[in-house]
């Protein structure tokens, strides 16, 4: 039983897992130049301003830790919670003065695993001035890349649009490397 369990089915699985969905069963890895960057099922933290920010994340000793995934878990009513939203605010505000758009709620919140690869596409769209302005393209080069890298709602009616971040940011990435923008603003 011990052979059965413990290692033909596994092995099996493992075989059938990596002939059926290889990416997924590896990690959804994101690679580039030959090397990992990171992985398209948990978000990285980004904080300069040329960059799409993610969710805020509650896991600790560091922000993305797959190693303590968990939430903060902190009611709406607790005030720390409200106080980390302020300071969030504060941080969004200070980055972008001149953006006067409601800020969506996930740029101030963190998800329940603190890990979340996506943003929705309000808070991609709050973003564009910024990161426009800090890598000197048009807010129509940004918007258009974060439409390109939008991932519809489910079957059109689930969920809501949403942006994988690492994604769009390696996108940024590349079209500055291949200087493949207008060099607006």
């Amino acid at each position: 039983m011990t052979l059965l369990t413990g290692l033909a089915y596994p092995l099996l699985i493992t075989g059938i897992a990596q002939t059926v969905f290889p990416d997924k069963a590896n990690g959804s890895l994101i690679g580039q130049d030959g090397k990992f960057v990171g992985s398209r099922l948990i978000g990285q933290n980004f904080s300069k301003p040329g960059y799409f920010w993610g969710r805020p994340s509650a896991t600790s000793p560091r922000p993305y830790n797959a190693e303590a995934s968990s939430g903060s878990n902190l009611g709406p009513t607790n005030p720390q919670l409200i106080d980390n939203v302020k300071e969030r605010i504060a941080q969004l505000k200070k980055a972008d003065p001149d953006n006067n758009l409601p800020v969506p709620v996930d740029l101030v919140t963190s998800s329940g695993s603190g890990l979340d690869p996506h943003i929705s596409k309000a808070s991609a769209l709050y973003q564009i001035k910024r990161v426009a302005r800090a890598r000197h393209m048009t807010e129509e080069e940004v918007s258009d890349l974060v439409t390109k890298y939008t991932i519809p709602m489910r079957f059109h009616f689930f969920g809501e649009e949403k942006v994988n971040v690492l994604e769009l940011n390696l996108a940024l990435d590349k079209m500055e490397a291949n200087n493949t923008y207008n060099k607006g603003v």
